[in-house]
């Protein structure tokens, strides 16, 4: 009887290289944004983070070897990632026992309960998020400000993000014009000095890593600058047809998620397109649902919401993609 056949779960990617330091590249690509972080938010950045990775951590070890009683992975850097990713999407200021609970949620519920790493078919790091903020809206959408003379961080000094600034304003009436002269400049939202979820203010930083990650072929370009670029058109346009009403393109792509999400949470081996044509159609639709939930939609940011939606459709789109398997038989034409 021959051997049978083990097809594992993805991704397939033939390489000298091992998913521990393609995690540990990840995790290099991240430390400018981080330190970013640190200096805008000062110690509770530090917090944040530290109580993120700590409990991804600590509940894939319980998880794994109490509850499924399988191997343990923690060392793997996955969960590691995860739990950074996860600080990255949350407001510095959040309590200990929510980024806990955040952490539960995307370990035990979006990743273990799959099977694990390669497994699962949703980002853990964006589910964990998301329910968080379904569960404590408040809290999710208190975000805390650098003070401007020192840049260290106030509890009690709390403020809209760029987006939701925007958001607020057109509800009530304004123009453009008008809110324009609430937000922050096109180089602070470039550096990172404003309001925001932890790691996603810096698009330099963010860029930088993001750089890194596609020369040392972590990644490659397609969905990341695909998603921008597409934001970019859309946001685009409606800009040049009314001005007074959408936000030009510049501030779409600088604030929020864009670049945090194309870069690092689109990316995902696990939960993204095999093929290069597959990545292009996943970063549209990642494009077209951030930018109508973000113009239409109540919810000033869309993101986190966007990637999650087209992670479900990804098994899809490699089925139609999928290229010509090998020794696939090629018709002959007849001299």
């Amino acid at each position: 009887m021959a051997d049978p056949i083990i097809i594992s779960a993805s991704p397939h990617v033939h390489s000298a290289r091992t998913s521990k330091k393609v995690m540990y590249d990840v995790l290099y690509a991240l430390i400018p944004a981080f330190l970013v972080s640190i200096y805008v938010f000062g110690i509770s950045a530090l917090i944040l983070t530290s109580v993120a990775v700590i409990s991804c951590l600590v509940f894939e070890y319980i998880i794994q070897k109490y509850l499924l009683k399988t191997k343990v992975t923690i060392t793997d850097g996955s969960a590691l990632i995860t739990g950074i990713l996860l600080a990255f999407n949350l407001p510095s200021n959040l309590p200990i026992w929510m980024i806990i609970i955040g952490a539960l949620i995307a370990i035990g519920v979006a990743k273990l309960s799959f099977g694990g790493l390669g497994y699962n078919i949703f980002n853990p790091a964006l589910i964990g998020r998301v329910f968080l903020l379904v569960c404590f809206p408040v809290q999710m959408t208190s975000w805390p400000t650098a003070v401007e003379n020192n840049l260290t961080l106030v509890d009690a000094v709390t403020g809209e993000t760029t987006l939701g600034i925007i958001k607020e304003g057109l509800m009530y009436g304004e123009t453009m014009s008008t809110i324009s002269e609430q937000l922050p400049s096109t180089m602070e939202l470039f550096i990172g000095i404003t309001s925001g979820s932890a790691g996603e203010m810096s698009a330099l930083a963010l860029l930088l890593g993001g750089i890194f990650l596609i020369v040392r072929k972590v990644i490659t370009w397609h969905i990341p600058i695909t998603m921008l670029v597409t934001m970019g058109v859309m946001t685009g346009i409606f800009w040049l047809v009314n001005p007074e009403q959408y936000a030009n393109p510049l501030i779409h792509l600088l604030s929020g998620g864009a670049i945090l999400g194309a870069f690092y949470m689109a990316t995902d081996l696990v939960t993204s397109p095999m093929t290069k044509k597959g990545m292009v159609i996943f970063a549209i639709g990642i494009a077209v649902i951030t930018v109508v939930i973000r113009l239409f939609g109540a919810y000033p940011e869309g993101v986190s919401f966007a990637i999650l939606i087209m992670n479900a459709f990804v098994p899809l789109i490699d089925k139609y993609f999928k290229p010509r398997r090998f020794g696939n038989k090629i018709k002959s034409k007849i001299m």
